[in-house]
């Protein structure tokens, strides 16, 4: 299986049956470049679901597309999600995309990666 994945926006590698995303920097994301995260995502899996760690730190924006897009079609092998954000930016960005599109699965934001692999920990079984 293929443990790393690099695109234009994003980097992804799975590291004790975590799977992380990390977003490049200025990153805008609307529904194409959410489909091809997802994709990539997807070959990476192979078929596998995973605990997702995503580092949102970088992203710009996100359009309603973008977002509904993730919440749902865009969950498809994911167990639990973990946002990483920093700042007002990716925090409110966050916030608004858990309250607003609903994803499909746990979805949880955390400005410090420590916490966010502790929550991830806490499914890991599951």
């Amino acid at each position: 299986m293929e443990n790393h994945v690099e695109n234009e926006y994003a980097k992804f590698w799975i590291e004790k049956d975590i799977l992380f995303i990390v977003y490049k920097k200025e990153v805008f994301i609307n529904l194409p470049v959410a489909i091809k995260v997802v994709e990539d995502r997807l070959l990476l899996q192979q078929g596998k679901p995973f605990l997702i760690f995503c580092d949102v730190r970088n992203v710009k924006s996100i359009n309603k597309a973008a977002r509904n897009y993730l919440a749902m079609e865009g969950s498809v092998l994911t167990k639990v999600v973990a946002l990483l954000v920093e700042g007002s930016l990716t925090n409110a960005m966050s916030a608004f995309y858990i309250k607003t599109s609903v994803p499909a699965i746990i979805t949880q934001a955390f400005t410090k990666k420590e916490d966010a692999l502790t929550f991830l920990n806490t499914y890991s079984s599951t």
